[in-house]
């Protein structure tokens, strides 16, 4: 049986009785969101300048539970969700947000739209920003969307610098590339569930997303190239491959202590 939350959310989303974004069809620029296989969150970088709008498309099916959060150094920078079908009318209280959590009221392509408010766009601004999509469950479980909660606001102390712990783990970079070491910083939500941001030897940044003591995937982009993503614990060690990456992380890391 769904639970009161997820009725509710599906009741909210029913009618979609919102003014939608003063945005025009024409001119948005349309990418897909993937995910890791196995993975329940995705993560992406990018972006925007004045009346540049970008539309994040991603699948999820009626009672799944949706997660969003934008960071970047622009506050004029927001996003809204819209549901399958829908070209500019979004589910209500996902308008003009940095953050968002509902739950989804049907099957199908479901819209993330990126831009600057009217101010910030007239005036040209820029803004590059990280966004981070988790989708979990169907039926919601007692404490689900709180959980789901504390994992986005690690994923969001991650991105901007705010860690638990800090250090340096194995890695490699490139495919053949001998182990070395980077430094990471982990954002905890409890449970086993955190984010790791390892900064590689290039100096760029790559998360990784653990859930309930178990390593679910990465940002990795299309850009990337290789979007595999694989990962084995042995004894108190998580050895993960990230496209062409390789991380060793100690159990340690993820739980604390």
């Amino acid at each position: 049986m769904r639970s009161a939350s997820l009725l509710r959310g599906l009741s909210m989303a029913l009618g979609f009785l919102v003014a939608g974004t003063a945005l025009a069809a024409e001119g948005i620029e349309s990418r897909p969101l993937q995910f890791a296989k196995g993975a329940s969150s995705a993560t992406v970088k990018g972006s925007i300048q004045g009346r540049q709008t970008i539309d994040y498309k991603l699948r999820a099916k009626a009672g799944q539970t949706m997660a969003v959060n934008l960071s970047s150094g622009n506050t004029g920078l927001a996003f809204n969700v819209l549901p399958p079908g829908s070209k500019d009318v979004a589910i209500e209280g996902a308008i003009e947000r940095q953050s968002w959590t509902g739950a989804l009221p049907a099957d199908g392509e479901y819209t993330v739209r990126t831009y600057l408010v009217r101010s910030a766009a007239r005036r040209g601004e820029n803004a590059s920003h990280t966004l981070a999509v988790r989708i979990t469950g169907g039926a919601a479980q007692s404490g689900a969307e709180s959980a789901l909660a504390r994992g986005m606001a690690a994923t969001r102390r991650a991105g901007e610098g705010s860690f638990d712990a800090t250090g340096r783990i194995p890695c490699a970079q490139s495919k053949g590339q001998p182990m070395g070491q980077c430094d990471f910083g982990v954002a905890r939500a409890g449970g086993g569930t955190a984010t790791v941001a390892v900064t590689r030897p290039d100096g760029r940044k790559r998360f990784l997303f653990f859930d309930k003591g178990t390593a679910r995937g990465a940002d990795l982009s299309q850009a990337d190239g290789n979007m595999t993503f694989r990962a084995t614990k042995q004894a108190d060690l998580y050895m993960i491959q990230a496209g062409d990456e390789r991380y060793e992380i100690p159990e340690a890391v993820i739980a604390g202590g």
